[in-house]
């Protein structure tokens, strides 16, 4: 059984299988699987318990650890927003990232006429300056997922990575 204290400023509330966390920077929804666990509010703690039966036990067991991480980092997320700085980097024709939509275009990479394309996930926020790009949201599984579709768009096929190293990195931290 996992006790997991709600911080000020954080509403929590348990409906129809969903836990919804609400703070000053915006709302994070989870979805409980009720096969394995059990979810309830009270005192100023959520409790997450696992349905112990003979076949789902050690599962079970392994899901509450991970659902109370996750709550834990929703919480987190809607009073200090989860971020990730990259770079674009480029040694043979500059790149130009533009935000448009729910994705980032990067263009000329590698000398490619057609853009490639990196999907912004959920309710993740993007913004470009010169070379650097910040992904930012109250979600670590949206920032975390649109940092690695970037990664994956800039992908160099059938080129020697080590000569061609354009593309966009996750930034050393200052």
């Amino acid at each position: 059984m996992a006790e997991i204290k709600i911080p000020e400023g954080v509403n929590v509330s348990i409906e129809s299988g969903i836990v919804t966390t609400k703070g000053s920077l915006g709302t994070n929804k989870r979805k409980i699987n009720s096969t394995l666990l059990e979810v309830s509010q009270a005192n100023g703690k959520i409790v997450v318990k696992p349905i112990i039966s003979k076949i789902l036990g050690v599962k079970a067991a392994m899901s509450e650890n991970a659902f109370a991480k996750e709550l834990m980092n929703d919480m987190a997320g809607v009073t200090k927003h989860f971020e990730i700085k990259m770079q674009s980097t480029h040694s043979h024709f500059p790149l130009v990232l533009e935000v448009k939509g729910d994705s980032l275009l990067i263009k000329n990479m590698i000398g490619e006429r057609a853009p490639r394309s990196a999907k912004i996930a959920g309710n993740a926020k993007v913004e470009v300056k010169g070379q650097n790009v910040r992904i930012y949201g109250t979600s670590l599984d949206d920032v975390s997922q649109t940092a690695a579709n970037i990664r994956k768009a800039c992908k160099i096929v059938k080129k020697d990575e080590r000569v061609f190293q354009d593309g966009v990195y996750y930034a050393l931290e200052e």
